[in-house]
This record gives C-alpha cells, structure tokens and sequence, in this order.
C-alpha cells in the first residue's frame, strides 16, 4: 500500500496545530487530563476523524491479551498520538 505523503503532511500539520492552539490556549503546566478534551475538541472542528483511550490488545503467539494498553488518540484511522506534556 503506498502512503499518500501529501495526505501524511496535511493530518500531521492539523495536528500539530490544534496542539499548539490548545497549548497557548491552556498555558504550560496543566495534566494530560485538561489538554486532551480540547485537542479532541479542536480535531473535531478541523474535520478530523478520530477515536480516543483506544484498546490496544498484545498478541502473545496466537492469543491477544488486554495488558491495560491505550493509544491516546487514533487520527484519520491511521496515524496514532501519544500526548504528554
């Protein structure tokens, strides 16, 4: 499957952008908690699909275990945010 670069380069600009807006918007020093509403928010409004606190199971051989991992945020069904401060 080929990757559309132009496609990759305009979700990661969105991104980082309503990450910025929400950064300035906050200030520094808040908890994941308080930033990650308005990032979903923002990506929302910039017409992004997305899913967030996805599971996210371990294929151990032929067997998936839930280890209690989560992707922060699923963008466009293809690119995976961690946040953090």
């Amino acid at each position: 499957m080929a990757v559309d670069l132009t496609q990759v380069n305009k979700v990661t600009e969105a991104v980082i952008g309503a990450a910025i807006k929400v950064h300035r918007g906050l200030g520094p020093g808040l908890l994941e908690a308080a930033y990650s509403p308005c990032l979903i928010f923002e990506l929302h409004r910039a017409g992004l699909r997305l899913e967030a606190e996805v599971r996210q199971p371990v294929r151990y051989e032929d067997v998936r275990i839930d280890c209690g991992f989560r992707l922060d945020l699923v963008v466009e069904i293809r690119w995976l945010w961690r946040l953090s401060r």
